[in-house]
Parts: C-alpha cells; sequence; structure tokens
C-alpha cells in the first residue's frame, strides 16, 4: 500500500515513518481502534493455544535442540572462563612475584634503616659516653694532680741480734713505764709485732716451781695458732715467760725474791734487764698468789691478776681477768632427729638477758672470816720498807649492818645477803681483809643468773688494788648478766687501761654504801640492759678463756705501741673456669638505658682498703676495745669510717666525689648521671647463691647487663656437680665469677670472698627478678645508711601471747624488723662477722636446717648496730614470673623459721631485732611536678 505524504512524495509501507503512522492513528475512529486491539488479542491466544497444543515429542525435540545448543555456548563460555582464569592467575603469579620480590627489597631496606638507625643511636650513645668518659678522665686526672700522692706500704722492719744494746735500768724497777723501759727500736710501725713465748714446759730441775698442768696445756695451746707468735727470739718484739699459776706444794722456800730473781736472770733472751719482757702469772684454782711482789723484775712487765699499789705500774703493767670460770663456756652444738625435738632444743647455760629486772635486785654472798694462814702476804720487814696506807677493818661490820637492812625492808626490792658459807658450802679464800668466796662456780652462777644486780667488794686494805678472787667475782657476774657493783673505787678491773668499765659496771664509793640502793633505783631498764649487753660483750671477748685472756693481753701491749692488728684474712675461693657468649639485652621498662640518661661509663672501680690501718689504734683505740668484734684485727674497711663534712669535697677533698650537678644539685638526666651522695664514687658486687637452677640463674644474669655502677657478679654454685665444660655463660660487660664452695651450704652466701673488691654487696636469689632502676635506688640508699641492711622484701618477728615465744611473719603488714637477704644490699664487713666472729652454733644452726641464713644476717647486723634494717620501693616480694615454684612457699619452711627465731634468741640471750614502721622512696615519688619538670626515676 502507498500512501501519499503532505508533501506528495512516495513512501514504502514497510518502512512507515513515525509521523504516518501517528497521523492515521489521529484519523482512525476510537471504534476501530478498539476492534484493532481485540482482533490482535484473539490471534494471540490462538497462536498459544496452537503451540500449548502441539505433540509432546515435538517439544522434547525441540528442547533437546535448546539444551544442546545452550550446553554448547556454555562450553564454549567456560573454556573462554578458564582461557581467562589461565591468564589471570599467570598474570597474578607473576604480579605475586613481582610483591614478593618488592617485599623483600623493601624489608631489606627496613633491616638497613633500622641497623642504620641503631648504629645511629649506638654512635650517639658511644658519642656520649665518650664526652662523659673525657669528663671522668679530666677529673681523675686533675685528682691525680692535687691529691697527696698514695704510698705504698713500707717495707716491714725487724730487728737483728745486734742491734741489742746494753742500757742502765732505772734506779728503781718501780719506776718503770714504756716510756723509759721498753725498747721501741725492736717493734717498728711495720713489724707486725711479732712475739716469742718462752716455752712454758720447763717444769725441770732447775725450775723455781712446778707450773700447774692446766696452765701449761692451757698456755702452749693459745699460743700455738697464735699470729704473732715467732720461733725466732732474734726478730721478736715481745718475750713471753708463763710464769704460773703455781703448785702449791712447790712454793715451799722457793718464793724467796732472790730466788726468783735469778731464775729470770737466767733467761737467754733477758739481756740483763728484762726489757720488753712481759711476766704472765695466771690465776685459776689459787686466788692469793702474787709471786713477784718484792721481786727487781727489771724493765720486765708483768701480767697478772693480784697487784698492790706499790707494785703496779699503771700504763706499764698489765691486770689480767681470773681463769676460774672460763669452764662454763656455752656448748650449744647439738643434732635433732625430727622438728619436735628441736622446738624444745634450749642452748645449754645460755643466760637470758631479758627481763631485766630479775628475781633478786642485788644480791651479795660471801664470808668475813678469812684464814689466818694465806699464802704470800706481805712480811713485816717489806711492810715496814714500803709507804702502804692504813687498813680499814671496821668497813665490813657497816656493810654487813646496811645489807641486812636493805634485805629486811625490800624497798628497793627483794635483796639477797648472806655473810657466811651456809650448809657447809666450799669457802674459797683471798688475801686477808677481803671477803672469801662461797660455793662452786656452778652454785655462784646459779644465784647471779637471778640478780639484776651483783655486789663485788674491795679489800678493806687500800693497798691492794686486784686480787683474783675479785676477778673472779666480775668474771662470774659479767658472765651471769648481773650488773657487778664495784664497791671501792681504788680498785684496777682487768684491761681497765682500754676496757671503759663504766659501761658494764657501777663503780661506787665505800663512803656511800648508805646511798647505793637510791642510785640503783634509779637505773632505767633501757640502761641496765645495755650494761648487762656490753658485760656480757666483755666476758665473751676478753675472759672466756685461756687464749682470750692471752690475746686480750698481747693486744693491750701491741695498743700502747701502736702497731696495727693483722688483717682479717678473705675467705680464698675455688673460680670454676667457664666460657662466655655475647648477646643484645631488649631494652625493658626500668632498665638503665629507659632511664632519663646513662650514667657515665665507669671501669673497674674498687673500693679502698685498710687506709684507716694507724688511726684505727690512735684515735679510735678505746673504740676498737670497747665495740664488738674487738681489737684483734684489722679489716679493710667498716660501715663507721668517719665521712667528710660537705663543703670539704669541694674545698681541698674532692677526690672521687662525684656531686649532682657539679654540686647544684638536679633531676632527670642531671641526677642520673652522677652517684652523688656523702661518699666517694664507688661500685657494687652482685653475690648470686645457686643450687640445680641453671637455667633460671642464667636468665638473671644475663638480665644484668647494663646495670651502672656493677663492679662484679659473683655466682657461688651451690650444686652438688660442677659447672659442664661446655656451659655458655652470658658476657653482661663485667666480670662473672664462678666459685665452687666446699660444701653446699647457705652459709656460703656471707663468706668474704677474696674476689669481692667493693665495700657494697648485693646478695641476690637466683630467681629473684629486680629491674635496674630499682636496684640503683637501693644502691644508693644503701650508700647514705652503709651501717644497715637495705632492701626489698619485708619481714616481721610477731610475739604470739598463746605460746609465749616469737613467730616469722611474712603477711603484709605495716611494721617490719627483717629485709631478707634474697635481695638486699650490706658491707662486706659484715660477711667476716656472719663467717668469723658470730657464734658457731647460728650457723651449724642453718647448716642443719638448711635455713634462716637470712634471718641470722639480721640478727646479727642489729645486735651490732642497734638499728632495724631499711625497706626500699614498694615491692614485697620478687620472684621472678614463670620460675618453678620455691621452697620458701611450704608450710614446713614456715616452722623451721619461727624455731630459728627462738633458738637464735637464746643464742643472742635477748631479741636484737627492732621494728621500723617506714620504707624509702625516691625523693620527688608521688610529687606533682609541671610537665617541664622531671622525676629522680621514672618508674619509682
Amino acid at each position: 500500500m502507498i500512501i501519499s505524504n503532505s508533501n506528495g512524495g512516495r513512501s514504502n509501507s514497510n518502512l512507515p515513518n513515525f509521523f504516518n503512522v501517528a497521523r492515521c492513528v489521529v484519523n482512525t475512529k476510537i471504534s476501530k481502534l478498539i476492534m484493532f486491539i481485540l482482533a490482535a488479542m484473539a490471534i494471540g491466544h490462538l497462536t498459544m493455544h496452537y503451540f500449548i497444543s502441539v505433540p509432546p515429542e515435538n517439544n522434547k525435540q525441540r528442547d533437546a535442540l535448546d539444551i544442546a545448543e545452550s550446553n554448547l555456548k556454555n562450553i564454549k563460555h567456560i573454556e573462554e572462563l578458564q582461557r581467562i582464569k589461565r591468564s589471570v592467575s599467570s598474570e597474578l603469579r607473576d604480579l605475586e612475584s613481582q610483591r614478593n620480590k618488592l617485599q623483600d627489597e623493601i624489608t631489606g631496606f627496613q633491616s638497613q634503616s633500622t641497623l642504620a638507625e641503631k648504629e645511629s643511636k649506638r654512635a650517639q650513645s658511644d658519642l656520649e659516653s665518650l664526652k662523659r668518659q673525657i669528663l671522668q678522665t679530666k677529673n681523675e686526672r686533675l685528682e691525680i694532680l692535687y691529691q697527696n700522692p698514695k704510698m705504698a706500704a713500707p717495707v716491714r722492719l725487724l730487728p737483728k741480734e745486734e742491734d741489742n744494746i746494753d742500757i742502765d735500768p732505772p734506779t728503781r724497777s718501780d719506776w718503770c713505764g714504756m716510756h723509759n723501759c721498753f725498747d721501741y727500736s725492736r717493734c717498728s710501725l711495720t713489724s707486725q709485732f711479732p712475739v716469742y713465748v718462752y716455752p712454758p714446759n720447763n717444769n725441770g730441775e732447775d725450775a723455781v716451781w712446778q707450773k700447774t698442768a692446766y696452765i701449761l696445756d692451757t698456755s702452749l695451746n693459745a699460743f700455738l695458732g697464735n699470729s704473732y707468735a715467732t720461733s725466732d727470739p732474734a726478730i721478736a718484739c715481745l718475750y713471753v715467760v708463763i710464769i704460773g699459776e703455781v703448785e702449791q706444794d712447790s712454793l715451799k722456800g722457793n718464793q724467796e725474791p732472790a730466788n726468783i730473781q735469778r731464775w729470770l736472770y737466767s733467761l737467754p733472751y733477758w739481756k740483763g734487764d728484762g726489757r720488753n719482757h712481759i711476766l704472765v702469772h695466771m690465776s685459776r684454782q689459787s686466788t692469793n698468789q702474787n709471786l713477784l711482789l718484792g721481786v727487781n723484775t727489771g724493765r720486765a712487765m708483768i701480767a697478772q691478776s693480784s697487784f698492790q699499789k706499790t707494785q703496779f705500774r699503771d700504763g706499764f703493767d698489765v691486770i689480767l681477768p681470773s681463769l676460774i670460770s672460763t669452764s662454763d663456756k656455752m656448748n650449744f652444738v647439738k643434732k635433732f632427729s625430727d622438728i619436735s625435738e628441736l622446738e624444745d632444743n634450749n642452748p645449754s647455760n645460755a643466760i637470758m638477758q631479758v627481763p631485766v629486772m630479775r628475781k633478786y635486785f642485788l644480791s651479795f654472798v660471801g664470808q668475813w672470816s678469812p684464814k689466818e694462814d694465806q699464802e704470800l702476804e706481805i712480811g713485816k720487814e717489806q711492810e715496814d720498807s714500803l709507804n702502804l696506807e692504813p687498813v680499814d677493818e671496821k668497813f665490813h661490820a657497816t656493810l654487813t649492818e646496811h645489807l641486812e637492812e636493805m634485805s629486811s625492808d625490800e624497798k628497793h626490792g627483794k635483796i639477797l645477803f648472806e655473810s657466811s658459807c651456809l650448809d657447809g658450802r666450799l669457802v674459797t679464800s683471798g688475801f686477808k681483809s677481803e671477803w672469801a668466796l662461797c660455793g662452786t662456780t656452778e652454785s655462784r652462777t646459779q644465784v647471779l643468773s637471778q640478780s639484776t644486780f651483783s655486789l663485788i667488794v674491795a679489800p678493806e686494805n687500800y693497798n691492794i688494788i686486784s686480787t683474783a678472787l675479785l676477778a673472779t667475782r666480775l668474771a662470774e657476774s659479767l658472765h651471769s648478766g648481773a650488773v657487778p657493783i664495784i664497791l671501792g673505787n681504788q680498785l684496777k678491773l682487768p684491761f681497765h687501761e682500754h676496757i671503759d668499765w663504766k659501761k658494764a659496771s657501777i663503780m661506787w664509793p665505800k663512803a656511800r654504801i648508805t646511798e647505793l640502793g637510791f642510785l640503783l633505783s634509779s637505773y632505767p631498764h633501757s640502761d641496765i640492759l645495755a650494761m648487762r649487753r656490753q658485760g656480757q660483750f666483755i666476758y665473751d671477748t676478753y675472759f672466756s678463756s685461756a687464749k682470750s685472756v692471752l690475746d686480750s693481753m698481747l693486744a693491750t701491749v701491741r695498743t700502747r705501741l701502736n702497731i696495727p692488728p693483722l688483717s682479717i684474712q678473705d675467705e680464698q675461693s675455688n673460680v670454676v673456669e667457664h666460657k662466655s657468649y655475647a648477646f643484645e639485652k631488649e631494652e625493658a621498662p626500668g632498665d638503665a638505658t629507659s632511664e632519663f640518661a646513662m650514667p657515665p661509663p665507669e671501669g673497674k672501680v674498687d673500693s679502698a682498703k685498710f687506709i684507716r690501718n694507724f688511726t684505727s689504734v690512735t684515735i679510735d683505740a678505746d673504740d676498737l676495745w670497747n665495740k664488738s668484734p674487738g681489737p684483734f684485727h684489722l679489716y679493710p674497711s667498716t660501715p663507721f669510717d668517719r665521712i667528710l663534712s660537705s663543703d670539704a669535697k669541694f674545698l681541698g677533698s674532692s677526690t672521687g666525689f662525684r656531686p649532682i650537678g657539679e654540686g647544684q644539685g638536679g633531676v632527670g638526666e642531671v641526677f642520673q648521671q652522677s652517684i652523688g651522695g656523702n661518699v666517694p664514687r664507688e661500685q657494687f658486687t652482685i653475690v648470686m647463691l645457686t643450687y640445680k637452677r641453671e637455667e633460671v640463674m642464667l636468665q638473671s644474669v644475663q638480665r644484668l647487663k647494663g646495670l651502672p655502677y656493677l663492679n662484679k657478679v659473683i655466682v657461688v654454685w651451690n650444686s652438688p656437680d660442677a659447672p659442664t665444660d661446655d656451659m655458655q655463660w652470658p658476657d653482661i660487660g663485667v666480670d662473672v665469677v664462678v666459685i665452687r664452695p666446699k660444701q653446699n651450704s647457705l652459709n656460703n652466701r656471707f663468706l668474704p670472698f677474696s674476689e669481692i673488691d667493693t665495700d657494697a654487696v648485693l646478695s641476690i636469689d637466683d630467681d629473684a627478678h629486680l629491674r635496674h632502676d630499682e636496684i640503683l635506688f637501693g644502691f644508693r640508699s644503701w650508700r647514705e645508711c652503709r651501717e644497715r641492711i637495705v632492701g626489698f622484701p619485708g619481714r616481721y618477728h610477731a610475739w604470739d601471747i598463746s605460746e609465749n615465744k616469737w613467730k616469722y611473719n611474712a603477711d603484709y603488714c605495716c611494721e617490719l624488723s627483717m629485709v631478707l637477704t634474697g635481695a638486699a644490699f650490706f658491707h662486706k664487713y659484715y660477711m667476716y662477722m656472719y663467717s668469723y666472729w658470730m657464734p658457731q652454733e647460728i650457723r651449724d644452726k642453718v647448716d642443719e636446717l638448711m635455713n634462716c641464713e637470712d634471718i641470722a644476717m639480721n640478727f646479727l647486723v642489729s645486735h651490732l648496730t642497734r638499728l632495724p634494717p631499711i625497706k626500699v620501693t614498694s615491692r614485697w616480694t620478687f620472684r621472678c614470673p614463670g620460675c618453678p615454684e620455691a621452697l620458701s612457699t611450704s608450710q614446713s619452711h614456715f616452722d623451721e623459721r619461727h624455731i630459728c627465731i627462738n633458738y637464735f634468741v637464746k643464742v643472742f640471750g635477748y631479741m636484737p631485732l627492732l621494728g621500723t614502721q617506714f620504707r624509702v622512696d625516691s625523693i620527688l615519688f608521688k610529687t606533682r611536678l609541671p610537665r617541664e619538670k622531671q622525676k629522680c626515676f621514672r618508674f619509682i
């Protein structure tokens, strides 16, 4: 069909344009349009019906063809997808390979960057260290230039035989003193005081008298192991002659002064005048022998217990104590099979110092009925030749009357007074005009151990200044803890030249006997206990054995000559060689590298030793005699050495000092870069005890790398098997010394090994985990309290009211009296005291229980200082995380420690531990500071 358009043109019917259709629809009527739509719908419906009604076979064929065609298309699609996948996988592999290469390159660059950064930091740190080291070297150079040169010890000077010269002795021997009767040329300051002892067993036919067997044995044993004894008389400074005690039967006819003098002058080294000789007469059984009275002893000194006033030359002769009570030496050693038996163990003969007030306020037992046939009193002819004081023959009656009155009214307490030896007790008489002893040593000690004070009455003959019987009463009182009242101030007590008897006894004139009760009642308990404790020290140190008496006698002469005692010996150790390996230590909070700044690097700085050799026997001579351990050894240093004033270290005495901020102070980095303090710079030694925990121990050693002020690490190898040859030890920048002791003992922790070159010692367990800053703070704190134990874990001695005894308390509490030595600083001096001076019974108990060595050390230090320990930081426990469970967690461990405390109290005689209610923290700890300010430590 051809339709003409408005332009008269012709158009194909199969390609009607939009306008023609639109025009046709517009021109057609609505009714025709509706009919057209209905027809189309009818045709569509018929068509659908036709296809639906087609037979199934034809549909299946058509479906199969459609499926086949679809599958073919799918296969082609899958193959295309697989091809794409292979292509993509290949591309991904290439990309992954490229990525890995890039990642490796990035990692390499990062490693190089990290390494370069570390190298840069190390170089920067080395540069800063070099700067500080240069500054340190300059300071040391200035110190060397301006300090007094340190001189080496002079060569030991010994005399020779040809050095002896004859010097006329004084006109009278009683005019002798050290200045005119002693030959100093034989005793130089560096001679080390050689002493020659005449053989004591000279009871031959030519002997003047027979010495007692006891004196022969004890004197021989006492000098046999004496460090000053020499077998070469040509080099001797002092010659010792043992006079007696003498058998009474051998005295008849031989005690004439002429016979004794003839015998003395026959001695091979007497040299005509007895110079540098000391004549020793010891008393044990006899109380009235004075063999040398009236004998011209030339220039020889006399050492004995009994002296007449005109016979004694003060500052030249020596008054000795009596040996009568030395047989009562305590012996605590006992082994037990189980804990229950140990709980009831009391050290035999232990005298307790508390309670302060005892059953008897004052006691005196004696008899005023001296025998008329006493030996060796001054004869009439000798008495006329001497200018002697008259004898007061009435005082004993006045004394008896007053003591009976005091005992009857008991106004001041219960008084025990017996004026005669009752019940047939043994009577031991002394010289005329002195009260005799009643009973035996054991019976007298039983009374004295129940007495607060004991009365010792001087002879009524004022010409007698010392007797063996009086020395016996004194020794028994001191041993029993009864404070002696010396009635009669004309007396001279043993070793009075150096012992301050006012600290252990009361010297009271006879004229004030009526005021004695009032005086004693005014003494507070603290003073009585202090005197009792000092008396116990004097007895143990100077009276307790023949060896103690003879050693004290030699120390008296040596102190007069200003010759220092021999130095204490370090413990010689078995050092085990080992191999070391280098490692990089990871930085941890609290380590030195994480603090504000590393302290200046230092080489090995050992503590100064023996710098007070001669001042100790001059300005400190009396202190040495009146404080433990006594004057018998010289120590490298002590925690009680004097310190300079603050201005001295800036004005002429700056050697070794490193003030904070050069004296201006500071915080943070400035504080950390200097050790500061009141004493010169120093370092510390770590002593680590280990037993079968090699892995834990090596980890603990490894953590010490980079720790400032560390001088050395000593590992005490208590394990039964020695370290293997292939065992590798970490190289921590300082020496690690492995010592294998002779036996497995917890006491090995406190042996003063010769390898310890510092005053400061940090005792630490092998499983203790302490940060560097904690150790440094503990070290700084100890430097200000050198006489104390300063450490971390605190414990307390608690009193059990129900059982009336002490208990070991490990719970958290607001009071402590012990700092465990598993992590604590102390002075090396206390290692000498623990190993060589503390009673052996305590060390034996530690070995028996394999426990309590830390409690023993706290007992010792508190006993010597009368001060509690110091706890630092808030740390209460110090076991490392992940370490095996320690034995200290078992109940039996605590039961043993309860026993230890009560046993140690009995050995010491009292409870020396003292409580404290504070701990030490850094000065700016918990102080609110402005943001621009720094504290002393970041983490503590």
